[in-house]
């Protein structure tokens, strides 16, 4: 045990830095155990958020000696969020479910949608209580828009969460959100499965907007061993296997492609570095 852990492995408020410790208490009280990283915190330090602690910054680190340009991915997976809400509200879409949401950041799904339709409404879902804190309070006066703490390989229970079914009409369309969630999903979990699942529950005109690591073999493999040894859970799959998850559905041009090239507002130069081949993606609309 570090000195910096107390006996219940929590660290040692006098340890941290000021803003750490402003949260700390809230968290242990609230059952948080913030010794151990969350998914979702690691992601708020890649992107240079303020919602994370010493664990996560911890895996920050060890995946940033892996691959030193890791946190321009993570920008890459924000900006195409842009764009592809952009298009998905353009097609007419006006509800919107954003699994595995993370952390609120810049950009926000609702913020982009509702720039340009302010009526979109918008269900934000994450495992993290965290999330559910600062999202709440992000979200607080605007009516159009919810958040839940929910598991979602759990879709049964997140598509009748009465906080989602209070502002989402499954029989209307909806943006199907899975951003940078489905490759936390083990082989044995059945991830092409469980995305069926929410596609079979929405009604035609519906999109589905998913984005996954690539594996590039032994160039992401100590990528993935960080996520899988730290975080649990981490996996890098082929183009073909991420542009699977879309069967059944009609795939919009360009298709399933690196982040940074789905509908790019700017070139983008080769030879492509890893971090622009880290993350793929695409969007599918249900006939």
């Amino acid at each position: 045990m570090s000195d910096s852990e107390s006996q219940h492995g929590t660290p040692d408020p006098v340890s941290l830095n000021v803003r750490d410790r402003v949260f700390v208490s809230t968290w242990i009280e609230a059952g948080v155990d913030i010794s151990v990283p969350s998914i979702a915190r690691v992601y708020d330090a890649l992107l240079d958020g303020k919602d994370n602690f010493p664990a996560d910054r911890a895996v920050h680190d060890q995946l940033i000696q892996v691959i030193p340009d890791g946190k321009t991915a993570a920008q890459y997976n924000r900006q195409v969020l842009r764009r592809g809400v952009e298009f998905m509200v353009e097609q007419g879409v006006r509800q919107f479910i954003d699994l595995g949401s993370g952390l609120p950041a810049a950009e926000n799904t609702h913020q982009v949608a509702q720039r340009i339709a302010p009526e979109s409404k918008v269900a934000y879902v994450d495992i993290d209580p965290i999330v559910l804190a600062h999202g709440r309070a992000l979200l607080a006066e605007n009516r159009n828009t919810t958040v839940i703490t929910a598991d979602f390989r759990r879709p049964d229970e997140v598509l009748s969460n009465p906080d989602v079914t209070a502002l989402i009409d499954l029989s209307k369309p909806v943006g199907l959100l899975m951003l940078a969630v489905v490759h936390h999903v083990h082989d044995d979990e059945d991830p092409a499965g469980l995305v069926r699942a929410y596609v079979d529950r929405v009604v035609s005109g519906s999109h589905l907007f998913l984005t996954h690591f690539v594996d590039h073999g032994e160039e992401t493999k100590p990528v993935e061993q960080v996520l899988l040894n730290e975080l649990t859970r981490g996996r890098f799959r082929s183009i073909e296997e991420i542009t699977s998850y879309f069967d059944g559905l009609e795939l919009i041009e360009p298709g399933v492609v690196y982040n940074p090239l789905w509908r790019p507002t700017e070139p983008v130069a080769r030879p492509y570095p890893l971090a622009v081949r880290l993350v793929a993606g695409g969007i599918g609309r249900k006939s």
